[in-house]
């Protein structure tokens, strides 16, 4: 009964003179989740992005955190149960399906 309470991304590429960073904040809250996604090219203006989802949308979530430690899990087993599928977030910060 595992879950995620919040999970803070960033992202920071470095091409020549031109930076690109990209954070993502997922913070779960009572009615569901909030994705926030902020980003920002060189000097230019930061462009903010948010959206919600309730919590029958996100019911099954696996973020990128609880991925990583179910990947682990699986390694020591070594093995995957056939048809593993999970609820994530894709990098447009939509709802999709993760199979394993």
């Amino acid at each position: 009964q595992l879950e995620t309470l919040e999970q803070e991304e960033q992202e920071h590429l470095q091409l020549r003179a031109h930076a690109v960073e990209r954070r993502t904040h997922i913070v779960s809250h009572q009615h569901g989740m909030t994705v926030t996604r902020t980003l920002q090219e060189g000097e230019g203006e930061p462009k903010c992005q948010s959206f919600s989802y309730s919590c029958d949308e996100v019911r099954g979530l696996l973020l990128e955190g609880a991925s990583i430690l179910l990947l682990r899990v699986l390694a020591c087993r070594q093995a995957v149960p056939p048809g593993l599928t999970f609820l994530a977030i894709d990098t447009e910060n939509h709802l999709c399906t993760s199979s394993y």
